[in-house]
């Protein structure tokens, strides 16, 4: 049952990235990291403390620091980017473009402050975009880990994958409830089985999603909670599976509904099992300043809103 999942504390996802990388560092000496101007909010202090020979601050220089990483990676080092999510992928696309995915580089682009729970620092920071503009990359492999485990877990396994990947995280403070040794990229995380509705969900939505499946399985609703952390390469066994038994699903995204998880799972199922769909994301709107509560209320990402869904969409069957 979905209420027997009970976090064991609470931890922000970039501090998972922090620690993750850290001890990746210590197991392999060719992991480099880099950021723009921005290792506190990053939490690179103990990176830093331990190889300081093999961090590279580059400014408020987000495109060169894209190509450094390129260029770093020919001489068989792994670098790991950082900065917030919005400079990431917004600011430096046509570098990511031509500079990484084209050629196929071994760049780890880790990019923290998405979504809406970014907060007060409003719509200029709050990227709503950047899984559909990563996740239409060729090449480019896309994860966005659930809570601070998973991130930390995310971080080790990056390492040893070869190829482009883009590695998204946030800020807030959130409950941990998933195990480290429990993440593999590409494989979709089952939280319960269910016949009546299948949720998919990804980042810190994930819990979320959780949170309403408790309250769906007191109404005594048959519910499937899938975390698809790994939205490329995508899971469409697991998505396939989930659906030929429920015959409906809702996605649950801190993302636009346009280009995000929600287009994956509904692409998967118009190709081979089309069912209704519902979809809990921003739609087609810039974010606000706010706290992230507050946000997820007004924008229709907290719990109740996600309880709505699933009951509209089996009525849709």
């Amino acid at each position: 049952m979905l209420k027997d999942i009970q976090p064991t504390g609470q931890k922000d996802t970039r501090s998972g990235f922090g620690d993750g990388i850290a001890e990746a560092a210590r197991k392999n000496p060719n992991i480099v990291a880099l950021t723009a101007d921005l290792a506190g909010s990053l939490k690179l202090n103990q990176f830093i403390k331990e190889f300081p020979e093999r961090f590279v601050q580059c400014g408020i220089a987000e495109a060169n620091m894209i190509g450094i990483a390129a260029g770093l990676t020919i001489g068989g080092k792994i670098p790991y980017t950082t900065t917030f999510a919005n400079f990431s992928t917004g600011r430096v696309y046509d570098q990511i473009r031509q500079s990484v995915a084209y050629s196929g580089k071994n760049v780890k682009i880790c990019a923290s402050h998405a979504g809406l729970t970014l907060g007060e620092d409003g719509a200029t920071h709050q990227i709503l975009e950047d899984i559909g503009m990563m996740k239409m990359l060729p090449g480019m492999t896309v994860i966005v880990p659930c809570d601070y485990n998973q991130t930390k877990a995310a971080t080790l396994a990056i390492a040893d994958y070869q190829g482009p990947v883009y590695l998204r995280f946030g800020r807030p403070v959130w409950p941990i409830f998933t195990k480290v040794e429990d993440f593999v990229i590409g494989k979709a995380q089952v939280f319960s089985e269910g016949t009546d509705v299948s949720i998919f969900a990804c980042g810190h939505m994930v819990w979320k999603a959780i949170e309403a499946g408790v309250i769906l399985q007191e109404k005594g609703i048959s519910v499937e909670v899938i975390n698809i952390h790994t939205i490329k390469p995508f899971d469409e066994e697991a998505v396939l599976k989930s659906i030929s038994k429920t015959k409906c699903a809702v996605t649950v995204e801190e993302h636009n509904i346009i280009g995000g998880l929600g287009d994956s799972v509904a692409q998967v199922a118009a190709k081979h099992l089309p069912i209704p769909i519902e979809y809990v994301g921003t739609n087609d709107t810039f974010g606000e300043s706010g706290t992230p509560t507050q946000l997820l209320v007004k924008y229709g990402l907290d719990t109740p809103h996600i309880v709505a869904a699933a009951e509209k969409v089996m009525k849709r069957k």
